[in-house]
């Protein structure tokens, strides 16, 4: 486990997981919040975006913590280790609630309430996104390290362990 990409549903704990992993390991950790969002509230264009990740990808060891669909494949086809965070959406809601107030390492802003249209990728992302992302992985899963957590306990197990 060298190249580890971190993928789910956000309010899932992948940023949280992936920090701690990445103490554990002392792999250096990439968040995609952080490169894609600027102190504005807009992004860097996606050709940008997509070169940083392939900057990343020059390094021999790293953890990218983020989900950006459209560049799942990418980051699949460079990594040696993928991990899933499948939660129920209850549990990515709460999440997602829960971090509201607080500063976080990978937004370089404040978020006070959640945004409705966030809100709904949330409640959708299991119907929407998440079989795309088996698809990949099924696509990959001859090549490549696949951990599926289904729970936040399944998580600390696997930490400890690491």
């Amino acid at each position: 486990m060298k190249r580890v990409i971190v993928i789910g549903c956000p309010g899932s704990g992948k940023t949280t997981f992936a920090e701690k992993l990445s103490k554990s390991t002392g792999l250096p950790l990439y968040y995609l919040d952080a490169i894609w969002h600027k102190p504005d509230r807009t992004h860097i264009p996606r050709e940008e975006f997509d070169q940083r990740i392939m900057e990343i990808f020059a390094n021999d060891e790293w953890i990218i913590d983020g989900n950006y669909s459209r560049t799942v494949e990418m980051r699949l086809k460079e990594c040696d280790t993928a991990i899933l965070f499948d939660l129920p959406t209850e549990v990515c809601l709460q999440g997602a609630m829960e971090r509201l107030g607080k500063g976080r390492y990978d937004l370089p802003w404040i978020e006070k309430e959640l945004d409705p249209e966030f809100e709904g990728f949330i409640k959708d992302f299991a119907d929407n996104s998440l079989p795309k992302i088996y698809a990949l992985i099924e696509k990959y899963r001859t090549e490549k390290q696949i951990i599926i957590f289904k729970s936040r306990k399944e998580t600390d197990d696997f930490l400890r362990k690491v």
